[in-house]
């Protein structure tokens, strides 16, 4: 067991009877496991946790992506309780760190307890393991609102802040009145297509976590099947992803922090629609449906409008639709809101984060060219075969 632990008594914050802070470094690779219990406890005092920052997300992605050795893990207590935390990994052999999820997690946050968000904040930056001139901390896919901003905001040394991608979210309101944020005749044709899904009358079950690993397999059959002639994400055909999605969302469905839809036609199932439910959104995170289905329903607006249900019923105001600019999710109308990029390092100097920082910015120039080129590009090219 690799486990460090310090006593922090910051400025302005000791005296008799004051709170005794702590905290602790663990770099077992058992350690999101062990901590599981109240890993999650701090979770629901936390108003910015997503499911990505559940312990068996975390958990379960480290057994299937983690490198032995690498993980690192930063913990708060205050009077022993579990106040702040971090999952971080190796990046490199240079003391670079990062979040864990790589390109499978929407958003990246920490845990702070809301009843003392920013000394938890406070102590959790001074206890980040950034020590060496060439240490740096990239974090992806970061909310605006999230609670690591605050661990931003005290940190003392380095820091760069990016753009990072864009997600899109709707609120959670009734059907009639997100049609409203259309034009009027796709609101029509949204309307027909919606009372052709009625009529057809497919079965929507909610799946149990013991349900869970048969529900998985087919709707990564499913989501083959209906992406296999557009370019599947190599990724989701690999078993490490099957395992981490299966053991996640047993993990997430027990505990009410997730919904898996499974959709019935006249005997048969014919999509399976994942749902991400916290306190602040719900998000749709991955689907599969039978191609054949497209010539009896409008997939989209099927699943969709499950999971509009499934969000409203829990009393949640906003359905995200994550990552990505789809055009199923264009139909909508969403608002749009970018993630950041965060990148830290120590002192004044910080080579390596500067480093880190000016690379992230090429590659961010060199993106936003390429996208605002393409069309140019598409019409030079379509009229050369034109011709």
């Amino acid at each position: 067991m690799t486990t460090e632990i310090s006593g922090i008594s910051l400025p302005g914050q000791t005296g008799a009877g004051a709170p005794r802070w702590s905290t602790e470094i663990h770099r077992e690779d058992d350690a999101l496991d062990r901590l599981a219990v109240e890993w999650d406890e701090l979770a629901s005092r936390c108003a910015t946790a997503t499911p990505f920052q559940a312990a068996c997300w975390l958990a379960s992605w480290w057994r299937q992506y983690g490198t032995p050795g690498g993980l690192v893990v930063v913990l708060v207590r205050r009077d022993d309780r579990l106040v702040g935390a971090a999952a971080l990994r190796r990046r490199g052999p240079f003391g670079g760190l990062t979040n864990l999820g790589a390109g499978l997690v929407d958003f990246t946050d920490v845990l702070l307890d809301d009843s003392c968000t920013d000394r938890a904040a406070a102590e959790l930056a001074a206890a980040l393991p950034l020590h060496r001139p060439w240490h740096s901390l990239e974090l992806r896919e970061v909310h605006p609102e999230a609670a690591v901003q605050q661990v931003y905001r005290h940190w003392r040394g380095r820091r760069h802040r990016f753009d990072d991608s864009l997600c899109q979210y709707l609120p959670a309101v009734p059907m009639d009145e997100l049609l409203k944020r259309l034009p009027g005749k796709t609101a029509q044709r949204s309307r027909v297509k919606l009372r052709k899904n009625a009529e057809v009358g497919v079965e929507v079950l909610t799946t149990t976590a013991e349900e869970v690993p048969a529900a998985v397999r087919e709707l990564l059959r499913l989501h083959f099947e209906q992406w296999q002639e557009r370019g599947i994400t190599p990724e989701h055909r690999t078993e490490r992803f099957a395992a981490h999605l299966t053991d996640t969302t047993r993990g997430l469905v027990a505990s009410g922090r997730a919904a898996l839809h499974r959709f019935v036609l006249d005997g048969e199932l014919v999509a399976v629609n994942l749902v991400l439910l916290c306190p602040s959104f719900g998000g749709l995170y991955m689907y599969g449906a039978t191609p054949a289905l497209r010539e009896r329903v409008d997939i989209a607006g099927l699943l969709f409008g499950a999971a509009l249900d499934e969000v409203r019923a829990a009393d949640i105001p906003v359905l995200s639709l994550l990552r990505g600019q789809e055009p199923y999710k264009q139909r909508w109308r969403p608002d749009q809101l970018s993630n950041q990029r965060l990148v830290l390092g120590p002192g004044r100097l910080a080579p390596w984060a500067v480093a880190r920082a000016v690379r992230v910015r090429v590659r961010l120039a060199l993106a936003h060219q390429l996208r605002t080129r393409m069309p140019g590009l598409k019409r030079v090219l379509l009229a050369r075969m034109r011709g």
